[in-house]
């Protein structure tokens, strides 16, 4: 599951002419929201160096929880919820 960094993958979903970015959405810790978490669609992301963007809103990749299909599939997740160690 866990093959790169974040943003590697990330890179693919929205580079590669295999992959369609509109399948795939990100969660990203976000205190205030439901659970603290919020999903973004990845069609909705700018990669840029050690943040990416959503709109006006600079966010740094190690927010970043997991990458999951829309089938529910998770491709990437942070090492510690690999552990169980959140949600």
């Amino acid at each position: 599951m866990r093959k790169g960094s974040v943003k590697e993958v990330l890179a693919k979903l929205k580079y590669d002419p295999r992959e369609d970015e509109r399948d795939y959405y990100i969660i990203i810790e976000h205190r205030g929201a439901y659970g603290d978490v919020k999903k973004i669609p990845v069609e909705l992301i700018e990669l840029g160096h050690g943040y990416f963007f959503v709109g006006d809103a600079q966010i740094p990749y190690h927010r970043i929880r997991r990458v999951v299909k829309k089938d529910g599939k998770v491709i990437w997740e942070t090492r510690k919820d690999r552990r169980g160690e959140s949600d």
